[in-house]
């Protein structure tokens, strides 16, 4: 992940809820990399869904993370919905 990226998040998030929002973009991340395993990744991204439960929220968020590193979470996740089980997630 490049260093000056500000992940989307609110000052209503336990800390807790903090760290599974920077886990599931750490994973975005990593699947641009190296990749994910599919599995791992909907894990994570269900994780994410208990802190940013609202669809346009999380729009939102998709939206600014890709705005500063041309990463598309919304395109990771499609992908891993898509793909079956075992299969590494690779962007």
């Amino acid at each position: 992940m490049k260093n000056d990226v500000t992940i989307p998040m609110s000052i209503d998030w336990s800390k807790d809820e903090i760290i599974d929002v920077v886990h599931f973009y750490e994973a975005i991340d990593q699947t641009y990399g190296k990749g994910v395993d599919r599995d791992k990744l909907l894990s994570i991204y269900q994780k994410f869904k208990k802190v940013v439960p609202s669809k346009s929220e999380e729009k939102q968020h998709f939206k600014d993370y890709q705005s500063q590193t041309d990463q598309s979470p919304y395109h990771v996740v499609k992908k891993a919905r898509e793909s079956d089980t075992g299969i590494i997630i690779k962007m």
